[in-house]
């Protein structure tokens, strides 16, 4: 089959272009920029101001420019046209890649992948955290190895919340409202034609979907908005927030998104062969499959069966709160219109009671609807994302008597998260450029190259991308105090603090109450002296969000915010607000230790550590998630061990005594033993070793290896020509 599912779509933005600079149109409305750092400095070039304001081409080239001055300039112009060719290579390109060699002519249809939020950038705000991180960066993945991929998604108008946080440590949430005629998206055209809009139905009514394109490298993602003049004003908003706090409304998206999703993409001649479901968000989906299959004359069961076979479901969380649950009456009311009937080739419909049954969870009771246990049952197989997730997933969903859960350990996609210094030194002496990476076959072990790298090249990137953190962050909270209408003097202190030299440590994710970010203050008067050591300092620096509706997990925040104010530890301990994809790139490029202490076994895996060492700043981390089986023992420090202890304030006890001890005896020391050049061999030599173990094994390259052969395959019907397909994240 071809390898790019191709959608039509209407014009952009109706800003003009010189002729001889028509290119930057494609290039504009293609999120591969995103992970291309020349095609960001030639939209940088155009417009410095308007790019450092919005990050976003479409933006940029919506303003007026002096495109004379720019065609009379040959360098700009010679970039232009380079960087354009290699674009249009790598459109144009792929059968070189390892799926298309393996498995490409054996595929009759792309693979459907259905997620509720992605991350591809921040200039398009359509996720939260980790789940959409993920996701963009399996989109982008499947692109380079240039997979028969589609994606399917909500287009939400005010994304998720900007935080702020104020004098007193408090959250505060506001949302923006995205003018969508800015953002690198398109209107997806249908078949006669016009804008594509799809329908489902509803209580009394129909809603109306309007269908967008992120074009993503290769992949095409579909985006759906209720925010058109089609539906009633009561329903337009259903698309607005992710992650809306009213339990209605929420199941209102998730119908949109399942059921107008797969509606979607019907419209448009899509048929896909395996149908991914990352998380139980998009569960309506698989009903409506097995609808759609009945009003062609399917029986029932066999609908199910045929759903079931080609469906493959990814768990992220061992986290009750993190699986969506709905009452049961209320899935009935809002889905009936939509799904119900008595199942028979003459009327259709899937009952109702049918679908309650399946989304019964493992406690049983008839009055919850939960969408994983709805997508555990009528998938071929699913997967949890770490060895340890799948025996705590295992072990929470045994009941339902589904097979075992996988494991496919989540990855990153190295090219947009490895930063520039970094990068030059892998593409000068590991000879890897990461975003062809898999075009080169398994046979370059390019990873296992990282003792070619000299210890004052590597330092020198490490400390540039600090450098680069440092200024960042620097203006971030200069802005944040500014607007706490702090004193010019305070203002001018932030040019001496976050010191260059210094050991760094970064924490940023998720401010929820089991990750206890706030650990390392356990004993303030310890960490003091940590902190405050004159020949060996240390400072932390803090990122992150806590959901609106989570009120213990914004007292968090507040907590640390006061941490960093107090006079035992201001100066040395930093909060930066509003954490995105570009503070986190900032971060986990820039720190030298990545600490992350969740309660284990709460966290499902995690990938910004992933991230971190990818660029070779070290982990120091509880074995949970990804760590459990990432650390080697050489290549980054554990606190505590495996053992559990039931008593959770004694278990914090524990971990922030080795944490402790791990600072005192090992980290700090290590960093601060120099030699004669004031590189820290000691250290680099950690530093390799954690680029070495993660810069294949928790690639996302490496995953959908593993997704292909071990779920995506098996559910399309093709023979894995690897018995087995890979079963570990071993490398090699």
């Amino acid at each position: 089959m071809e390898l790019t599912v191709r959608v039509p779509t209407l014009p952009g933005a109706s800003f003009r272009l010189p002729p001889q600079l028509e290119g930057l149109r494609r290039l504009s409305y293609n999120m591969w920029w995103s992970w291309n750092p020349r095609a960001r400095a030639i939209f940088s070039r155009i417009d410095g101001l308007s790019w450092s304001r919005y990050r976003n081409p479409v933006e940029v080239l919506s303003q007026p420019i002096a495109w004379s001055e720019l065609l009379d300039d040959p360098a700009f112009m010679a970039e232009y046209t380079q960087i354009l060719a290699e674009f249009d290579r790598y459109m144009a390109g792929g059968k070189e890649h390892w799926f298309n060699r393996m498995y490409g002519p054996s595929m009759a249809g792309p693979i459907a992948y259905f997620c509720a939020e992605y991350g591809f950038h921040e200039s398009l705000g359509i996720y939260s955290g980790g789940l959409g991180v993920l996701a963009g960066d399996h989109i982008k993945t499947a692109s380079d190895m240039a997979m028969p991929f589609v994606g399917v998604g909500l287009l939400y108008k005010h994304g998720y919340f900007r935080q702020t946080i104020d004098a007193d440590g408090h959250q505060e949430h506001a949302y923006p409202d995205y003018d969508l005629a800015k953002l690198p998206i398109l209107r997806v055209l249908g078949p006669e034609g016009d804008s594509l809009t799809v329908s489902v139905e509803l209580p009394g009514r129909s809603i109306a979907a309007a269908v967008w394109l992120a074009q993503v490298g290769r992949v095409p993602v579909l985006l759906l908005d209720t925010d058109i003049p089609d539906n009633a004003e009561s329903d337009r908003p259903v698309t607005h927030i992710l992650y809306v706090r009213g339990r209605e409304m929420r199941l209102h998206q998730e119908l949109v998104l399942g059921a107008g999703g797969t509606r979607a993409l019907k419209a448009l001649g899509i048929t896909p062969i395996v149908w991914h479901l990352n998380e139980g968000h998009s569960a309506f989906q698989l009903v409506e499959r097995t609808r759609a299959l009945v009003a062609q004359g399917v029986t029932l069961d066999e609908a199910f069966e045929r759903v079931r076979s080609s469906s493959i479901f990814t768990i992220h969380t061992p986290v009750s709160a993190g699986n969506e649950r709905f009452d049961s009456e209320m899935v009935k009311r809002v889905a009936g219109p939509l799904f119900d009937g008595d199942g028979r080739k003459d009327t259709g419909g899937v009952p109702m009671d049918r679908v309650l049954e399946l989304a019964r969870g493992v406690d049983g009771d008839p009055r919850q609807f939960d969408m994983t246990a709805l997508s555990l049952r009528l998938s071929n197989s699913a997967n949890a994302v770490s060895k340890l997730h799948s025996v705590t997933a295992n072990g929470t969903w045994q009941g339902l008597g589904n097979k075992q859960i996988l494991a496919v350990t989540n990855g990153v996609h190295m090219p947009t998260w490895v930063g520039q210094p970094m990068n030059e030194v892998f593409q000068r002496y590991l000879n890897a450029e990461l975003d062809n990476v898999d075009a080169r076959g398994e046979t370059d072990r390019f990873w296992e190259r990282t003792d070619n790298i000299p210890d004052t090249d590597l330092w020198e990137a490490h400390q540039r991308q600090k450098l680069e953190l440092m200024i960042f962050a620097r203006n971030r909270l200069r802005h944040q105090f500014a607007r706490h209408g702090e004193a010019p003097s305070v203002l001018e202190e932030l040019e001496g603090v976050l010191d260059v030299g210094a050991l760094t440590i970064g924490f940023a994710r998720r401010f929820a109450t089991y990750k206890r970010a706030s650990l390392i203050f356990a004993d303030m008067d310890r960490i003091s002296r940590l902190l405050w050591n004159k020949d060996r300092p240390v400072q932390i620096i803090f990122a992150g969000k806590a959901h609106p509706a989570d009120r213990p997990g914004q007292g968090v925040i507040q907590e640390i915010f006061a941490r960093s104010r107090s006079p035992q530890l201001r100066g040395r301990v930093f909060i930066l607000e509003d954490y995105d994809m570009r503070v986190a790139r900032f971060m986990c490029q820039g720190v030298d230790v990545w600490l992350n202490n969740p309660r284990r076994p709460l966290e499902a895996s995690g990938t910004s550590g992933m991230k971190a060492s990818a660029n070779g700043v070290v982990n120091l981390s509880v074995l949970d998630g990804w760590w459990d089986e990432g650390w080697l023992g050489d290549n980054g420090w554990a606190i505590g061990g495996r053992e559990m202890n039931s008593d959770e304030g004694a278990q914090d006890y524990a971990d922030s005594q080795d944490l402790y001890r791990l600072l005192e005896q090992e980290v700090i020391p290590l960093y601060y033993g120099r030699d004669a050049d004031d590189v820290p061999t000691g250290w680099t030599a950690e530093m390799r070793r954690s680029i070495a173990s993660t810069l294949w094994r928790f690639s996302t390259i490496r995953m959908l290896h593993e997704y292909t052969e071990r779920m995506y395959m098996p559910a399309a019907g093709v023979e894995v020509k690897r018995p087995g397909g890979r079963r570990t994240t071993e490398a090699g």
